[in-house]
């Protein structure tokens, strides 16, 4: 039988932190710091809603982080 894989470390890194910083300034910002998927959204898209370690969400208006969220 295969060995269960252990969960990805996820960056000790607020989500908050990168409300209201310039969209392309957050992401860069974010793989700095650990976060291996970054993903811009606009507000309202649809998005899957499982859970992936690692991954940070960025909702977009006008340029600007308006919302973070793990996973």
């Amino acid at each position: 039988m295969a060995p269960i894989p252990t969960p990805q470390q996820e960056p000790q890194d607020s989500p908050e932190g990168y409300v209201g910083l310039d969209a392309a300034d957050a992401e860069r910002r974010a793989r700095t710091r650990g976060w291996t998927t970054v993903r811009s959204l606009p507000p309202g898209a649809i998005v899957t809603m499982e859970y992936r370690a690692g991954r940070l969400n960025f909702e977009v208006r006008d340029g600007r982080v308006a919302r973070s969220w793990k996973g």
